[in-house]
């Protein structure tokens, strides 16, 4: 018969999906004493590990990814996130950390953001990474600059090699995105009605979300502007949202 030995005090630290298990170890006894059974065990402090950023980890971090060898995400504001730990419960780290699309960095962070201008194309070890990645539950947002139309046909063209058995779909008004935080009635832009925010869905869960038009939030970014693009205006609180549903789902 097997015995399972269970000490009377267990210190079981979760935080942000990480689970920590520190266990103490018996009193020594001299060798000609028989061993007592276990009463009591001493609580044991540990710090939090460190994150990507220092950050502690009740504090959400969200990557800015570096693609197609050396194309960055720099024209993304994140002037969002401090709106959302205003308005809800989501600690941020208020800034965006840098990740590349290539490595495992990607996995440290429930969203990642992508956007620029202009043709790319990805590598074939960015490809894989990207699918793993939202296959084991991240989320993609990604937004074509200045309403790039280069971008933007290079964005579907990676998106049917990245994922050939789904397709981006457009995202009615009544999907959960728009009803987590804020209730979004409809999308502005700065020139008529934007495009529909479209989605790639894997077993119900919203993986890759995609403005054509643009979600950048220029105007709150130092160096950057639309150049003449139909951006999103109400991109802030459509960005709160799409941070809300990455952790929820």
């Amino acid at each position: 018969m097997r015995t399972i030995v269970r000490p009377t005090t267990l210190l079981c630290g979760l935080v942000c999906g990480g689970a920590a298990l520190l266990q103490g170890a018996p009193p020594a006894t001299p060798p000609a004493t028989p061993r007592k059974p276990i009463v009591e065990r001493a609580a044991v402090t540990v710090p939090d590990p460190a994150q990507t950023g220092g950050e502690s980890q009740s504090i959400v971090q969200i990557a800015s990814v570096t693609y197609a060898g050396n194309k960055t995400s720099k024209c993304f504001s994140d002037h969002f996130l401090a709106k959302a730990e205003r308005d809800s419960a989501i600690s941020t780290s208020r800034r965006f950390h840098g990740a590349k699309l290539a490595t495992d960095e990607l996995y440290a962070f429930p969203l990642i953001i992508m956007t620029g201008e202009g043709d790319f194309t990805l590598l074939d070890k960015e490809r894989e990474n990207l699918r793993r990645f939202v296959e084991r539950g991240g989320m993609l947002l990604a937004s074509a600059g200045c309403s790039s139309p280069d971008w933007d046909k290079a964005f579907r063209r990676e998106m049917a090699l990245i994922f050939p058995a789904e397709r981006l779909r457009p995202l009615t008004m009544s999907h959960p995105i728009f009803h987590t935080v804020y209730d979004i009635a409809s999308l502005q832009a700065k020139k008529g009605d934007p495009k529909p925010l479209e989605g790639i869905s894997l077993s119900g869960r919203l993986g890759v979300i995609y403005s054509q038009d643009g979600l950048n939030d220029t105007q709150h970014s130092q160096g950057c502007c639309c150049c003449g693009g139909n951006e999103i205006t109400n991109c802030v609180d459509v960005n709160v949202n799409i941070l809300a549903y990455a952790l929820m789902y």
